[in-house]
């Protein structure tokens, strides 16, 4: 087998079970593709010595037979995910040298499930960006381009470098975080499949916090089947993490049938917003065709409060972000400010932060502290709470009325050039995040899934928005979906 690399999980399982392959074969592949893809900026803390130590490890476990789904399989990780004795410095100069002596739940799931780890992948700083421009380590670049146009893209954010890695070939599958859309809106914007999980499904424990009643873990993945494989192995109850819940994780891949006949897929008035481009809208109306023409039943809904996601959003994960990064005082761990002769503890804070943190987490948490300082917090932080309260209720009265998922488009547009959306209206980059963060809001499952390509030859996402817990239902919405749409455009090699 050549290009072991461009293999999925579900096929590289398959072949390992057949003794086709070896996980050392397909750990080799996939280091050498990432040892050719430097321009690509995707992996930022290569491990392979890791690598093909748990790969040889994974070969004699498949040899005794019984080994679990995701055993021998190379993966990437976002480097917002501890791990013990690897760089772990969520895109941050003010984690630099930090190598965490403990692994985080769902990367200690996956090993010992059997997966490899092949390195760390580039992000957006502490998880805040919509387009990987955040990062100490530098923009990660889409493996896409718009036609014979040499301009660099975006692979969107924050688990930019997860869905470059994975759009690429350079690792079979890997970790995201979703706290307003980073794993739905990177895997639209590079034709991969990408699934935030109920809130509470997969710990958070070990993961770098950005806003704690928002982030969670998911798989981006090559297709649904993949996301199902490998979304099974990172859930489960830690009771580390008071958040997590305790409930049975099912077979998420033995759910996918494709038969949705009967299943009433809700389609959202306020999603269509003003200036939304005619391929998007196009792309939407086709994908709920698609839908029908499986057997679902296509109904008109309204969630009213949706205009108000977006600002409440930025209210409540700034405020968050304000509390969960004032860990970061240059005490215990990462940078440190050099100090000048007289200066005391406030000066250490004040020039270890300006120095650590980028701009961006800077005016997150300048927005954070004063939503919740004396004057302001009943005014914006309690209004905003309130506020979410009410688009959750809009989703639970869409589902008591009997609606099974919701079709919505993944991003307001395709993935926009490095450096167009300047710093000088950071505004315009919120934006995109529109049609993802009620899902955040409200704690939902959601999952993005390729389904076209627009004129210039790049991939756009359809969302579809599932009742909580109910992942494997979601997911098999999303291989219908999948099916149906055929999606199999790779980006041309230029890397």
């Amino acid at each position: 087998m050549s290009e072991l690399n461009k293999l999925g999980l579900a096929e590289a399982r398959d072949a390992l079970r057949k003794g086709e392959v070896t996980s050392v074969e397909l750990t080799d592949s996939c280091l050498k593709a990432i040892d050719e893809a430097a321009a690509l900026n995707a992996f930022v803390h290569k491990t392979p010595e890791i690598a093909l130590e748990r790969a040889k490890a994974a070969d004699e476990r498949i040899k005794k037979g019984n080994a679990p789904s995701m055993c021998g399989l190379p993966i990437g990780i976002k480097d917002l995910f501890c791990t013990k004795g690897v760089p772990s410095q969520a895109a941050s100069r003010i984690l630099e040298g930090f190598k965490p002596e403990y692994e985080s739940t769902v990367s200690q799931q996956l090993a010992d499930n059997g997966a490899v780890m092949l390195g760390k992948l580039n992000m957006d700083e502490f998880a805040m960006g919509s387009s990987n421009e955040t990062s100490v380590y530098g923009n990660a670049v889409s493996p896409w381009r718009r036609g014979n146009d040499d301009a660099q893209l975006t692979p969107g954010g924050s688990s930019g470098g997860s869905a470059a890695a994975v759009s690429a070939d350079l690792c079979l599958a890997a970790t995201g975080t979703d706290t307003g859309g980073s794993i739905r809106q990177p895997a639209a914007f590079t034709g991969i499949t990408g699934i935030k999980p109920t809130y509470g499904r997969c710990s958070r424990w070990g993961i770098v916090a950005f806003a704690s009643s928002l982030d969670q873990a998911g798989p981006m993945t090559k297709n649904v089947r993949d996301a199902a494989i490998m979304l099974e192995t990172m859930c489960g109850h830690d009771p580390k993490d008071s958040t997590s819940a305790e409930l049975a994780v099912p077979n998420f891949e033995g759910m996918l049938t494709g038969d949705i006949k009967g299943k009433k897929i809700g389609i959202p008035k306020e999603y269509r917003m003003d200036g939304m481009p005619a391929e998007i809208e196009k792309l939407w109306s086709e994908g709920a065709e698609m839908l029908k023409a499986a057997g679902a039943e296509i109904v008109d809904i309204s969630l009213p409060h949706t205009k108000y996601a977006l600002p409440a959003y930025y209210v409540i994960a700034p405020a968050e972000a304000s509390s969960n990064l004032a860990r970061y005082d240059g005490v215990r761990y990462g940078h440190r400010a050099t100090l000048a002769q007289g200066d005391g503890i406030t000066e250490m804070y004040e020039k270890t932060r300006a120095e650590g943190f980028g701009h961006e987490v800077q005016r997150r948490v300048m927005i954070g502290t004063y939503v919740l300082s004396a004057g302001f917090y009943d005014a914006y932080y309690n209004r905003a709470r309130r506020v979410r309260t009410l688009i959750k209720k809009d989703f639970e009265d869409v589902f008591a009325a009997g609606i099974d998922a919701i079709l919505t488009p993944a991003t307001p547009s395709a993935a926009f050039g490095l450096g167009e959306m300047t710093e000088a209206d950071p505004v315009q980059m919120y934006l995109n995040d529109v049609f993802t963060v009620t899902v955040n809001l409200a704690g939902l499952p959601g999952i993005s899934v390729p389904a076209g390509l627009d004129k210039k030859g790049l991939p756009l996402g359809l969302q579809l928005i599932g009742r909580p817990w109910d992942e494997g239902d979601l997911l098999n919405t999303a291989y219908a979906l999948e099916s149906a749409a055929g999606f199999v455009a790779k980006p041309v090699k230029w890397w």
